[in-house]
């Protein structure tokens, strides 16, 4: 997911997904320990995803603070 995409979102829309993709890097990590992954680079991705998701949200509250 792009900043560009995420920037369209509404916060809320932001905290569902932040929840999604963190479920989603759980169910991974716990397969992955299983049984090896195909691309273990989709765990990595995750990762950045949900920090460019939050990173996003912190921006938004930095600037809510401001105004």
């Amino acid at each position: 997911m792009k900043t560009s995409e995420i920037k369209e979102l509404s916060k809320a829309e932001i905290l569902e997904r932040v929840q999604t993709e963190q479920d989603s890097l759980l169910r991974m990590k716990m397969n992955h320990a299983i049984s090896p992954l195909d691309n273990p680079k989709v765990i990595v991705i995750a990762r950045r995803n949900i920090a460019r998701l939050k990173t996003i949200l912190h921006q938004r509250e930095i600037n809510a603070k401001q105004s």
